[in-house]
């Protein structure tokens, strides 16, 4: 188990019209315009966009893998620790991060791609 910044780059590179800012110690991701994701490569975590109630069951069923982030415009982001969760939820929860920005149009074109191996 566990996700290499490698394969988290490979995840989201299938992801449709991402747009990459990076920062000191971390890149951010957008889709539009609209952000949806964080990924700090020195602690090994990234900051994905959910919903309120996703961002609280995934905390309160494994606190050693996902940390809540914040709270912002109706979303709730978790921090989620790349060494101790498998490629295919990763890749299910970033393809959530990405939908809830994304415009309807685009997600409709652009269904869940499958995560990428080792």
């Amino acid at each position: 188990m566990g996700v290499s910044s490698v394969q988290f780059a490979r995840m989201m590179d299938k992801l449709a019209e991402v747009e990459r800012a990076q920062a000191r110690d971390y890149t951010s991701f957008s889709v539009r315009g609209k952000r949806f994701g964080y990924h700090w490569p020195r602690t090994k975590t990234v900051g994905l966009k959910q919903t309120l109630s996703e961002q609280l069951a995934l905390v309160a069923e494994r606190p050693d893998v996902f940390e809540v982030q914040f709270t912002a415009g109706g979303f709730g982001w978790v921090v989620v620790h790349l060494t101790k969760i498998d490629a295919d939820e990763l890749s299910e929860l970033l393809y959530e991060a990405w939908r809830l920005s994304a415009p309807e149009l685009l997600v409709d074109d652009n269904p869940l791609p499958s995560a990428p191996r080792a």
